[in-house]
Protein backbone atom coordinates (compact mmCIF):
# COMPACT_ATOMS: atom_id res chain seq x y z
CA UNK A 1 0.00 0.00 0.00
CA UNK A 2 1.39 3.47 -0.91
CA UNK A 3 3.31 5.01 1.99
CA UNK A 4 2.65 1.85 3.99
CA UNK A 5 -0.40 3.42 5.61
CA UNK A 6 -2.72 0.95 7.28
CA UNK A 7 -6.37 0.68 6.30
CA UNK A 8 -7.30 2.31 9.62
CA UNK A 9 -5.02 5.27 8.89
CA UNK A 10 -6.63 5.73 5.47
CA UNK A 11 -10.04 5.61 7.13
CA UNK A 12 -9.02 8.35 9.57
CA UNK A 13 -7.75 10.50 6.71
CA UNK A 14 -11.05 10.09 4.89
CA UNK A 15 -13.00 11.03 8.00
CA UNK A 16 -10.90 14.17 8.30
CA UNK A 17 -11.74 15.35 4.78
CA UNK A 18 -15.36 14.22 4.76
CA UNK A 19 -16.87 17.53 5.75
CA UNK A 20 -14.94 19.53 3.15
CA UNK A 21 -15.57 17.08 0.33
CA UNK A 22 -19.27 16.86 1.15
CA UNK A 23 -19.57 20.60 0.77
CA UNK A 24 -18.05 20.33 -2.71
CA UNK A 25 -20.26 17.48 -3.88
CA UNK A 26 -23.09 18.27 -6.29
CA UNK A 27 -26.47 17.94 -4.53
CA UNK A 28 -24.95 15.62 -1.91
CA UNK A 29 -27.04 13.12 0.01
CA UNK A 30 -25.98 13.63 3.60
CA UNK A 31 -25.86 10.36 5.53
CA UNK A 32 -27.27 10.08 9.02
CA UNK A 33 -24.75 9.72 11.83
CA UNK A 34 -25.16 5.94 11.86
CA UNK A 35 -24.36 5.71 8.13
CA UNK A 36 -21.26 7.91 8.04
CA UNK A 37 -19.21 4.75 8.45
CA UNK A 38 -20.14 3.82 4.86
CA UNK A 39 -18.39 6.91 3.54
CA UNK A 40 -15.28 6.27 5.60
CA UNK A 41 -14.14 3.57 3.18
CA UNK A 42 -16.35 4.10 0.14
CA UNK A 43 -15.79 7.86 -0.02
CA UNK A 44 -17.92 10.96 -0.19
CA UNK A 45 -21.10 10.26 -2.14
CA UNK A 46 -19.91 6.63 -2.12
CA UNK A 47 -17.68 7.36 -5.12
CA UNK A 48 -15.22 4.64 -4.11
CA UNK A 49 -11.58 4.56 -3.06
CA UNK A 50 -9.28 2.28 -5.10
CA UNK A 51 -6.40 2.75 -2.66
CA UNK A 52 -8.18 0.57 -0.10
CA UNK A 53 -10.10 -1.41 -2.75
CA UNK A 54 -13.44 0.07 -1.72
CA UNK A 55 -15.68 0.25 -4.83
CA UNK A 56 -18.09 2.94 -5.95
CA UNK A 57 -21.49 2.08 -4.51
CA UNK A 58 -23.61 5.09 -5.41
CA UNK A 59 -26.73 4.21 -7.35
CA UNK A 60 -26.71 0.49 -6.64
CA UNK A 61 -30.20 -0.93 -6.16
CA UNK A 62 -31.32 -1.09 -2.55
CA UNK A 63 -32.45 -4.72 -2.90
CA UNK A 64 -28.97 -5.77 -3.98
CA UNK A 65 -27.21 -3.85 -1.22
CA UNK A 66 -29.50 -5.44 1.38
CA UNK A 67 -28.85 -8.90 -0.07
CA UNK A 68 -25.08 -8.47 0.02
CA UNK A 69 -24.99 -7.05 3.54
CA UNK A 70 -27.02 -10.02 4.72
CA UNK A 71 -24.65 -12.28 2.77
CA UNK A 72 -21.74 -10.88 4.76
CA UNK A 73 -23.72 -11.31 7.97
CA UNK A 74 -24.73 -14.88 7.20
CA UNK A 75 -21.18 -15.94 6.43
CA UNK A 76 -21.42 -16.81 2.76
CA UNK A 77 -19.50 -13.77 1.61
CA UNK A 78 -16.31 -12.34 3.07
CA UNK A 79 -15.11 -15.50 4.80
CA UNK A 80 -12.90 -17.12 2.16
CA UNK A 81 -9.21 -16.80 2.99
CA UNK A 82 -8.47 -15.44 -0.49
CA UNK A 83 -11.07 -12.66 -0.18
CA UNK A 84 -9.08 -10.29 2.02
CA UNK A 85 -11.17 -7.20 1.28
CA UNK A 86 -14.37 -9.16 1.84
CA UNK A 87 -12.98 -10.34 5.17
CA UNK A 88 -12.58 -6.70 6.19
CA UNK A 89 -16.15 -5.91 5.17
CA UNK A 90 -17.70 -8.94 6.88
CA UNK A 91 -17.39 -7.79 10.52
CA UNK A 92 -18.63 -4.32 9.59
CA UNK A 93 -21.78 -5.78 8.09
CA UNK A 94 -22.15 -8.23 10.97
CA UNK A 95 -22.48 -5.33 13.40
CA UNK A 96 -25.53 -3.88 11.61
CA UNK A 97 -29.12 -4.35 12.66
CA UNK A 98 -31.77 -5.19 10.06
CA UNK A 99 -33.02 -1.60 10.27
CA UNK A 100 -29.51 -0.22 9.70
CA UNK A 101 -29.12 -2.48 6.68
CA UNK A 102 -32.33 -1.09 5.19
CA UNK A 103 -31.20 2.48 5.88
CA UNK A 104 -27.77 1.81 4.36
CA UNK A 105 -29.36 0.29 1.25
CA UNK A 106 -31.66 3.29 0.85
CA UNK A 107 -28.71 5.65 1.29
CA UNK A 108 -26.71 3.86 -1.41
CA UNK A 109 -29.62 3.83 -3.87
CA UNK A 110 -30.33 7.55 -3.33
CA UNK A 111 -26.71 8.69 -3.66
CA UNK A 112 -25.07 9.80 -6.90
CA UNK A 113 -21.49 10.43 -7.92
CA UNK A 114 -19.56 10.79 -11.19
CA UNK A 115 -19.17 7.62 -13.23
CA UNK A 116 -15.78 6.01 -12.56
CA UNK A 117 -12.92 6.39 -14.98
CA UNK A 118 -11.72 3.44 -17.01
CA UNK A 119 -8.48 1.96 -15.66
CA UNK A 120 -8.09 -1.35 -17.52
CA UNK A 121 -6.62 -1.93 -20.97
CA UNK A 122 -9.15 -4.49 -22.20
CA UNK A 123 -10.71 -4.44 -25.67
CA UNK A 124 -14.36 -3.29 -25.52
CA UNK A 125 -15.07 -4.62 -29.02
CA UNK A 126 -13.99 -8.13 -28.06
CA UNK A 127 -15.80 -7.72 -24.76
CA UNK A 128 -19.10 -6.89 -26.45
CA UNK A 129 -19.30 -10.35 -27.98
CA UNK A 130 -18.43 -11.97 -24.66
CA UNK A 131 -21.05 -9.89 -22.84
CA UNK A 132 -23.87 -11.46 -24.91
CA UNK A 133 -24.07 -14.30 -22.39
CA UNK A 134 -23.96 -11.90 -19.42
CA UNK A 135 -26.80 -9.81 -20.85
CA UNK A 136 -29.29 -12.64 -20.36
CA UNK A 137 -29.21 -11.92 -16.63
CA UNK A 138 -27.69 -8.45 -16.28
CA UNK A 139 -29.48 -6.76 -19.19
CA UNK A 140 -28.23 -5.43 -22.52
CA UNK A 141 -27.11 -2.20 -20.86
CA UNK A 142 -25.87 -3.93 -17.70
CA UNK A 143 -28.82 -2.38 -15.86
CA UNK A 144 -29.50 -5.45 -13.75
CA UNK A 145 -32.61 -7.56 -13.18
CA UNK A 146 -34.05 -7.86 -9.67
CA UNK A 147 -36.30 -10.80 -10.64
CA UNK A 148 -33.18 -12.82 -11.49
CA UNK A 149 -31.17 -11.50 -8.56
CA UNK A 150 -28.73 -9.90 -11.01
CA UNK A 151 -27.29 -6.52 -10.02
CA UNK A 152 -26.55 -3.60 -12.29
CA UNK A 153 -22.95 -3.70 -13.47
CA UNK A 154 -22.84 -0.34 -15.24
CA UNK A 155 -21.31 2.24 -12.95
CA UNK A 156 -19.12 -0.14 -10.99
CA UNK A 157 -15.36 0.39 -11.07
CA UNK A 158 -13.74 -1.72 -13.77
CA UNK A 159 -11.00 -2.84 -11.37
CA UNK A 160 -13.66 -3.97 -8.90
CA UNK A 161 -15.55 -5.92 -11.55
CA UNK A 162 -12.36 -7.67 -12.61
CA UNK A 163 -11.52 -8.56 -9.00
CA UNK A 164 -14.99 -10.01 -8.41
CA UNK A 165 -14.95 -12.03 -11.63
CA UNK A 166 -11.53 -13.40 -10.67
CA UNK A 167 -12.95 -14.35 -7.26
CA UNK A 168 -15.85 -16.19 -8.89
CA UNK A 169 -13.39 -17.96 -11.15
CA UNK A 170 -11.13 -19.05 -8.27
CA UNK A 171 -13.95 -19.93 -5.89
CA UNK A 172 -13.15 -17.15 -3.42
CA UNK A 173 -16.70 -15.99 -4.07
CA UNK A 174 -19.77 -18.01 -5.00
CA UNK A 175 -18.74 -21.28 -3.36
CA UNK A 176 -21.11 -21.24 -0.39
CA UNK A 177 -24.16 -23.53 -0.83
CA UNK A 178 -26.51 -20.67 0.15
CA UNK A 179 -25.12 -18.39 -2.55
CA UNK A 180 -27.23 -19.60 -5.46
CA UNK A 181 -26.64 -16.57 -7.69
CA UNK A 182 -22.93 -16.78 -6.89
CA UNK A 183 -22.89 -20.39 -8.01
CA UNK A 184 -24.54 -19.33 -11.26
CA UNK A 185 -21.82 -16.73 -11.70
CA UNK A 186 -19.14 -19.34 -11.14
CA UNK A 187 -20.67 -21.46 -13.89
CA UNK A 188 -20.92 -18.43 -16.20
CA UNK A 189 -17.21 -17.77 -15.73
CA UNK A 190 -16.51 -20.86 -17.82
CA UNK A 191 -17.54 -18.80 -20.86
CA UNK A 192 -14.80 -16.25 -20.20
CA UNK A 193 -12.04 -18.64 -19.35
CA UNK A 194 -9.01 -16.38 -18.89
CA UNK A 195 -7.86 -12.98 -17.64
CA UNK A 196 -7.72 -11.43 -21.12
CA UNK A 197 -11.39 -12.24 -21.66
CA UNK A 198 -12.23 -10.83 -18.22
CA UNK A 199 -10.47 -7.55 -19.03
CA UNK A 200 -12.25 -7.37 -22.40
CA UNK A 201 -15.76 -7.91 -21.04
CA UNK A 202 -15.14 -5.50 -18.16
CA UNK A 203 -13.85 -2.92 -20.64
CA UNK A 204 -17.11 -3.23 -22.57
CA UNK A 205 -19.24 -2.93 -19.43
CA UNK A 206 -17.32 0.24 -18.59
CA UNK A 207 -18.74 1.83 -21.78
CA UNK A 208 -22.34 1.30 -20.62
CA UNK A 209 -24.43 3.57 -18.45
CA UNK A 210 -22.67 6.80 -19.44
Amino acid sequence: MPGKLTRLQWMLVLVGVLGTASALAKDPVVPSDELVFCTVCHGVQLMGNPIIRAPRLSGLSSWYVEKQLHAFQDGWRGVHEADLVGMEMQPMAAALTDEQIKLAAQFVAATDSPMPERTLAGDPSAGQALYATCSACHGNQAQGNEALGSPALAGLNDWYLREQLEKFMSGARGSHPADTTGQQMRAAMQVLGDETAIDDVVAYIATLGH
